[in-house]
């Protein structure tokens, strides 16, 4: 398994429609527990509002990108920009999913 992160950027104006969607969103992302596939190591928006970060441990970039597809924050253009990007955290607390 290796670690992505996720980087949301919220698209403008969107603030009550991902409220709307927010309970579907965390339930999706609660459901992520497969340590096969996909599981969801941390999540959380930024406070400033303009975006969020996810963690995900993954069998590949693709698995990833199939969860972000069902996210209703993407799926309902809630989401203006999703950068996924391979980590390796070398130090800290996440670094068991280290290579």
């Amino acid at each position: 398994m290796s670690l992505f992160s996720v980087e949301y950027v919220y698209a403008p104006e969107t603030e009550e429609a991902r409220a709307q969607h927010r309970a579907a969103h965390r339930e999706l992302l609660g459901s992520l527990t497969d340590p096969e596939n996909v599981k969801l190591v941390a999540s959380g928006p930024y406070l400033d509002g303009s975006g969020a970060l996810l963690i995900f441990a993954a069998a590949g970039e693709e698995a990833v990108n199939d969860v972000l597809k069902r996210d209703p924050f993407v799926s309902e253009g809630l989401v203006a920009n999703a950068k996924v990007t391979e980590w390796d955290p070398v130090t800290g607390e996440l670094s068991g999913y280290s290579s």
